[in-house]
């Protein structure tokens, strides 16, 4: 008996580790991480301020019929392949002309014979199109297919990005289909400064003058921006702040306001700054007012061979060569080196018969 206790343990302890072992030889093993046939891609391109990403996977040709065949006509598809393709937009945009909000959207398309629908949901984690539901749809937008050379492996590409748009476009096989984002990028900069001036550069003079410049050079909310310069010249006042605000009331209509508060901060502008602010007359199509500032630099500077070159432009400009070569004569004798050969093609250029 009691040899027959003794072994009741042993025995016990042989039956669970049986069990156990035939329960694991049941249990899935993680899978391992190994390449995929349509490899993974995202593709990212910035308009302004705004940020947009595509997300997806890139099928390839590999000889099969695509269009109508291994993509049927009239059902929605991915526009990809394994999980459903993603866009996101980190601001506000118009797809095609029609508004849609900030954020990541699922891309489905409806391929077609002719016109193609797209598909921006508001659930962007299905697997494929299996689970879309149109009532899902943030906006669908309707766009023309196009020829296009051969695309083996699937790709999505920006197309003429500029500061305020661009197209997007899938290409595959022989197909290209686009279509065109736009941003509000003036709104978008403005919200941007607004968020960016509540933090450390609201202590400075030069974020609230940068920022109402900005605002002047895209001509949006300048009730603000004059606000902001106000800030900016109550920080510290210097010509740069005080010939923001003057340009500002030129674009409001008070001229003389302007013409009369930058004369008063003339005096206080430094050789770059009456270089640039010569150079902005001559972008206002005023040659003779830059000229007359571009003297007074010189006047002020006469050491600076950067004062001279510019009078010579100016006067270049206006026509007045003869003048306009002496001057460029002043800035050869003290450029640096690697100015001379600039210089020296003006020069050459100016003193060409008519």
């Amino acid at each position: 008996m009691t040899s027959q206790r003794r072994a009741a343990p042993a025995t016990l302890a042989v039956t669970l580790f049986a069990l156990a072992g035939a329960a694991g030889a049941f249990a899935q093993a993680p899978p391992l991480r190994l390449p995929q046939p349509s490899q993974a891609a995202s593709v990212a391109q910035t308009v302004g301020l705004t940020e947009i990403t595509i997300t997806y996977h890139r099928p390839r040709v590999n000889g099969r019929e695509v269009w109508g065949k291994l993509v049927p006509w009239d059902q929605v598809w991915r526009a990809g392949a394994n999980e459903n393709t993603t866009i996101e937009f980190s601001t506000p945009v118009r797809v095609e002309g029609h508004p849609l909000a900030a954020g990541r959207y699922g891309f489905h398309t409806l391929p077609t014979a002719g016109r193609w629908t797209l598909i921006f949901s508001t659930v962007d984690t299905n697997w494929g199109s299996f689970a879309y539901q149109e009532s899902e749809d943030a906006l669908r937008v309707e766009v023309q297919p196009e020829a296009a050379p051969h695309q083996e492996a699937l790709a999505y590409t920006f197309d003429d990005a500029t500061a305020k748009e661009t197209t997007a476009a899938l290409r595959w096989e022989k197909l290209r289909v686009p279509f065109r984002i736009e941003v509000d990028t003036p709104e978008v900069v403005y919200q941007s400064l607004k968020r960016e001036l509540r933090g450390l550069g609201q202590f400075f003079w030069q974020p609230w003058n940068q920022a109402a410049a900005a605002l002047l050079a895209q001509q949006v909310h300048l009730d603000d921006a004059m606000t902001w310069v106000e800030r900016s010249i109550a920080i510290q006042k210097n010509f740069a702040n005080v010939n923001t605000k003057s340009r500002l009331l030129q674009a409001k209509g008070d001229a003389a306001g302007a013409q009369k508060l930058i004369e008063e901060a003339l005096p206080t502008a430094s050789e770059a700054e009456l270089n640039a602010y010569g150079y902005q007359l001559l972008g206002a199509s005023d040659p003779a007012g830059a000229i007359g500032i571009f003297r007074e630099n010189v006047k002020r500077h006469p050491e600076s061979w950067n004062t001279w070159d510019s009078l010579g432009e100016g006067l270049a400009g206006a026509g007045q060569k003869e003048e306009a070569v002496r001057m460029y004569e002043k800035a050869l004798a003290m450029a640096p080196d690697a100015q001379k050969a600039r210089i020296r093609g003006i020069l050459d250029g100016l003193r060409k018969p008519d």
